[in-house]
Order: structure tokens, then sequence, then C-alpha cells
């Protein structure tokens, strides 16, 4: 305990840009991690993997949308004097609406569909791929982002584990999450290099989204609460609209299932042990 409470500290004197910024770069290689796994599985339509990963990554972010989000910002709330419920309710339909609206604003394809979501353009599948998964990073590197800054503005070491918690959390999802970004990419015809080089930038949205949330916190502070949830409601719209279903079209859907208990388990123990 004390090794970890030397980490803390050490993450507290590093101010709240470093700290996300250190934070986000871990979650980002853990992205580049992953997609190196493009190397290695020759399989690359191989649908149990697809199930496991997928299924992993949805658990571990609605265990994080609970716990490092939704209830901070009840208890941030209530901490102000107000009724816990009202922005963690009104943050969570706002951050809902806005990944709904950029779905459709951008045009953008999942790896498992052969049909072009949003606006019609005449980009590739590449393009479009890729467009997809900035999409879904958003959410993550703004939930980084302000926990840390929560974190920086009730200056308490609990505060800090919690968000190191979360960044801990979102790295292990990232894993299979980039390797679930590279294989398609290798399928539809890329390199190993290719396909590995753009599932490793997939995640350079997160550390440029933890930055600039951090960079606006002081600004609305008051609104904390709200931005959680909003965060909050950005990640589970991607869950429910993207992760679970990829998770089970295919023939290993208790697989997808095991793994979203599994990746909840696992964040919650993570969140609760630090947080």
């Amino acid at each position: 305990m004390s090794d970890l409470a030397a980490q803390i500290t050490s993450l507290m004197a590093l101010g709240p840009f470093a700290a996300v910024a250190a934070a986000t770069g871990f979650t980002f290689s853990m992205t580049a991690l992953g997609a190196s796994f493009v190397y290695f599985i020759r399989d690359t339509h191989n649908q149990f993997m697809q199930s496991l990963t997928l299924g992993f990554a949805a658990g571990v972010m609605i265990a994080a949308s609970i716990w490092s989000l939704l209830i901070p910002a009840i208890d941030a709330a209530e901490a102000r004097g107000d009724i816990g419920w009202i922005p963690a309710a009104g943050g969570f339909v706002l951050g809902v609406a806005f990944l709904a609206l950029l779905d459709k604003l951008l045009p953008h394809q999942h790896a498992d569909s052969n049909t072009p979501e949003g606006p019609v353009c005449d980009l590739d599948k590449t393009t479009l791929l890729v467009f997809a998964v900035t999409l879904h990073n958003i959410p993550e590197g703004m939930s980084v982002g302000l926990t840390f800054a929560a974190a920086a503005l009730t200056g308490a070491p609990l505060a800090y584990s919690a968000a190191a918690a979360l960044a801990i959390g979102i790295g292990i999802q990232n894993i299979p999450e980039g390797t679930a970004v590279a294989l398609p990419l290798k399928g539809c015809g890329f390199s190993a290099n290719k396909s590995f080089v753009v599932g490793a930038l997939s995640g350079i949205v997160e550390p440029v989204f933890g930055i600039l949330t951090v960079a606006i916190v002081p600004f609305v502070s008051p609104y904390l609460p709200w931005l959680l949830a909003f965060a909050a409601g950005a990640m589970l719209y991607v869950v429910v609209e993207e992760l679970i279903p990829a998770a089970h079209l295919n023939s290993h859907s208790d697989t997808g299932t095991l793994a979203v208990m599994t990746g909840f388990l696992l964040m919650m123990i993570l969140d609760t042990s630090l947080g």
C-alpha cells in the first residue's frame, strides 16, 4: 500500500494536464499493443476472438460508466447540495444524444458490416472504418480527462486513485479493442504493417480529447456532475449501439456474454479497490 500511495502522490504532483497526458498515453499504448496482435493471428475473421474481445470491452465500459462516472456525478452533485439524480440523468441523456448525433453526422462503417452509415459519401471502406473507431474512442478520452480534472479540483488522493483505476481499466479493454480494429483491416486486404499502424492510431483521439477536456473543465466546474454523466451516457451508447451487438453476431454468442461479465467484474474490482 505504501508503494501505491507513493505512486498516487507522484501522480498528484504532475498536475492535471501531465497526469492526463500520462494516463491517456498509457491507454493509447495499450491500443497499439492490441493492434500488434495482427502479426500473430492468422485468421482475420476469427468469430470467437471477435465475441471475446468486443464483449470484454463492453463489460469494462459498462462498469466504468457506473463506478467511475455516474456514481461520482451523483456524489459531486449531492456534495454541492443539489439533488444527485438530476444532473446524473440529465447529463446521461445529453451524452447519449451527442453520440447519436455524431453517429448520424459522421460517415462511418463498422468492421462487421458492408453497409456505410451516416451521410452518403465517396470515401472508401478503410476511411469509414477509421471514422467509426474515432467516434468510438471519443467518450473514453473524455472520461479519463474528466476524472483527472475532478481529482485536481478536489485534491483528494482517493479521487486520483479512482481516476488512475479508470485509466487502467480503459487501457486493459483497449488491448482487445486494438485487435478488433486491426484484424478486420487485414481481412480487407491491408498489409500487416498498415493494419497495425491504422489500428494503433485509432486510439490517438483518447489523448486528444482527454487533454481538451481537462482544458475546459476549470471554466465549467459547476457543471462537473453533468459532464461526468455526459461521458457515461456517451460510453454506454457505444456499448449498446456497437459493442454488444457485434459481440453476438456469430455462433459464439455465449462467449460474448461471458466476456461482458468478465470485463464488468474486472473493472468493478479495479475501481472499488483503487477508488
